[in-house]
């Protein structure tokens, strides 16, 4: 990840308090949730803050992230990235996965395995299922 991403920042004076608008595109590498290959993710984020200007003890009126005047971007920017990410992250929105029984990348080598012969314990019970 670069120590630096180019991001828009607005501020907007409202006649309550301050409207901070934040936008940035954020690059991320790592294994692929079903098939642990690489996978890359771009989000274009886009997040927004308010501080009122007299907030009188209200959390919902000001930000977090100003303090002391102070913009803290860092903070804010790992947030939004944090808020935006998706439950899994694939490779690929049709990733096959790893195959159960053998463990191999199915996206690559696409197969099927002959049904395994089952426990003779189980017969009893499988007996059962079929009866039903």
């Amino acid at each position: 990840m670069p120590g630096t991403v180019p991001a828009e920042l607005a501020i907007t004076k409202a006649s309550t308090g301050t409207v901070f608008q934040l936008g940035f595109t954020a690059r991320l590498h790592g294994p692929c949730y079903r098939c642990l290959g690489d996978a890359v993710l771009e989000l274009p984020i886009s997040a927004r803050e308010y501080q009122a200007t007299n907030p009188e003890g209200s959390d919902e009126l000001r930000t977090p992230y100003l303090v002391d005047d102070s913009l803290e971007l860092t903070a804010w920017a790992r947030d939004a990235v944090a808020l935006a990410l998706p439950d899994k992250i694939l490779c690929r929105p049709d990733c096959a996965g790893l195959c159960p029984e053998c463990g191999k990348n199915l996206n690559d080598e696409p197969h099927t395995h002959e049904e395994a012969e089952a426990d003779p314990r189980w017969a009893a019970l499988e007996a059962l299922r079929n009866d039903v």
